[in-house]
């Protein structure tokens, strides 16, 4: 692919993912106060930023820390709250399988509900797959350096975030702002209402697991109405 070709599908992925950093920037901030405002400090806590950069499980894991939790829990909650992106990475492996093995491994670190949801989207007209692994590290790159800078201003400002901001409000807003794209057949939709009822239902459910058991619903169901379809 020449390099203008890859040089246009990356900057395809940076616009696409910049109307999602509206909901990834207040949840960054939530990510640094949290941390600022725990024992193991603003720093330490920043750090799991680049090496975790999953923000619920961010949470989950410097609360734990913090309350002296050992490793094994530590690292078990982190797997548990995170382990809807192995249905992630069933979903991009079609798309992912030809990259050369250091493609997929930058990509699996950055994979995102966002990158999944976007990818899933243009993958359908984006063929190449030179242009796919370009327009994804274009996505993954713009939301990685946007979470990074949050997460640094939420560790700065800290407690200086009021709670009533409520913050958190802006992340399923953004999804919201997704679904529109993503849902285009009767099999997608059904799939969407049934997966949003779950999660409503599931909310209470320890570890993160109301969203991976309302994926789980959302999947089955539109597999079931798809595979029914002429």
């Amino acid at each position: 692919m020449p390099a203008s070709s890859a040089r246009t599908a990356a900057l395809d992925g940076v616009r696409a993912a910049l109307p999602v950093l509206l909901g990834v920037a207040p949840f960054g901030l939530i990510v640094g106060a949290t941390a600022a405002a725990t024992e193991i400090g603003g720093l330490v806590g920043f750090l799991s930023s680049p090496i975790v950069f999953a923000g619920a499980a961010q949470i989950a894991t410097i609360q734990l820390v913090d309350q002296g939790s050992t490793a094994l829990v530590v690292i078990a909650t982190a797997l548990v709250i995170n382990s809807r992106h192995l249905m992630y990475s069933a979903g991009l492996a079609g798309a992912f399988g030809d990259f050369p093995l250091r493609w997929r491994l930058l990509l699996a670190y950055g994979l995102t509900d966002h990158l999944f949801v976007l990818a899933s989207i243009r993958y359908e007209r984006l063929i190449d797959p030179v242009g796919r692994r370009w327009y994804a590290l274009g996505v993954a790159l713009t939301l990685w350096i946007a979470w990074q800078a949050a997460s640094a201003v939420g560790v700065l400002v800290g407690a200086a975030v009021p709670a009533s901001w409520n913050l958190d409000f802006a992340v399923p807003l953004v999804f919201l702002g997704l679904m529109p794209g993503a849902v285009r057949d009767r099999p997608a939709l059904a799939a969407t209402l049934v997966a949003g009822a779950t999660a409503v239902v599931a909310a209470p459910l320890a570890w993160n697991l109301g969203l991976v058991a309302a994926t789980l619903a959302g999947v089955l169901t539109g597999v079931i109405l798809d595979r029914g379809r002429p």
